[in-house]
């Protein structure tokens, strides 16, 4: 279960960080790093 967990963050992590650099080649450069610090929210959530 463990495995599972860590697996679908991993997943909605790439999947973030991907919507993020498609805002920045977009021009959209606040929304862009707002979704860059939603991303490290995430991997900082897989410590805890």
């Amino acid at each position: 279960m463990q495995l599972f967990i860590i697996g679908t963050l991993v997943g909605i992590t790439i999947y973030t960080f991907g919507f993020g650099i498609t805002l920045w080649k977009a021009k959209q450069k606040i929304s862009a790093i707002a979704v860059f610090f939603l991303t490290l929210a995430i991997l900082v959530l897989l410590f805890f």
